[in-house]
């Protein structure tokens, strides 16, 4: 078995992790079917519904998969400093938090008028700063950082290379390149205009990808293999 399949095969759930998938995709089903019958919203999109279970699952998944390298505490100071600033610009770009460049509209906490995921969200407005911080994106970023926190003790601790492989380092800037691409999410009407804007599917399709690339961190001798296989 090649490295690339021997690893693809390392991704495979066991009987038991499945088992606990399944509890936990039945209970955000029932999460979100209660939110329905309760607050009886017009559904008009359903991937808006489940996009915040996708990033949720998706960053579950990341965590359990992967496991930080022994390291000393020069190296994991500096990791958790690469990873802590990851955090800070991925959460500016993906529009947890920014400049104010309207009225201050002081803080909230939006809960009912959202579904699952997307709320309860935390909103502020103020003169200088403002922040939307949705629950799905909170959970996904802190999961990202995790993962490149892991990325970079493992690099550091490898005999081979001692530097992120070509994947992962792309898979480091895709979610800050969505962020850029969709927009910062909107002053007051932060939740709105992040609930109904069409970048949350491309920013859900890079949160995946980047995730995956993360856990699977594909070596150059990967890529060439794959190469191969393909011709």
């Amino acid at each position: 078995m090649s490295t690339i399949e021997a690893r693809l095969a390392a991704l495979r759930p066991s009987r038991e992790t499945a088992v606990w998938w399944a509890v936990v995709l039945n209970t955000e089903l029932l999460v979100l079917l209660a939110y329905l019958l309760v607050a009886d919203p017009t559904v008009t999109r359903p991937l808006f519904y489940l996009v915040p279970f996708v990033w949720i699952n998706a960053a579950l998944w990341g965590v359990f998969r992967v496991s930080t390298a022994a390291a000393s505490t020069r190296q994991r100071t500096a990791a958790l400093a690469l990873a802590g600033g990851y955090f800070l610009v991925l959460g500016y770009f993906g529009g947890l938090y920014g400049p104010s460049s309207g009225p201050a509209t002081g803080l909230r906490v939006v809960v009912s008028s959202v579904p699952p995921g997307w709320g309860p969200a935390l909103i502020y407005g103020g003169e200088a700063l403002k922040f939307a911080l949705l629950p799905f994106k909170l959970v996904g970023y802190a999961t990202l950082a995790y993962l490149v926190y892991a990325t970079v003790l493992d690099a550091a601790s490898s005999v081979v290379g001692g530097v992120l492989g070509l994947f992962s380092c792309v898979s480091c800037t895709l979610p800050v390149i969505a962020g850029i691409v969709s927009g910062f999410v909107g002053g007051s009407s932060a939740v709105a205009a992040a609930a109904y804007s069409q970048s949350y599917l491309l920013s859900t399709a890079v949160f995946v990808v980047t995730v995956g690339l993360l856990v699977w961190r594909p070596t150059m001798a990967d890529v060439r293999t794959l190469q191969d296989s393909l011709r």
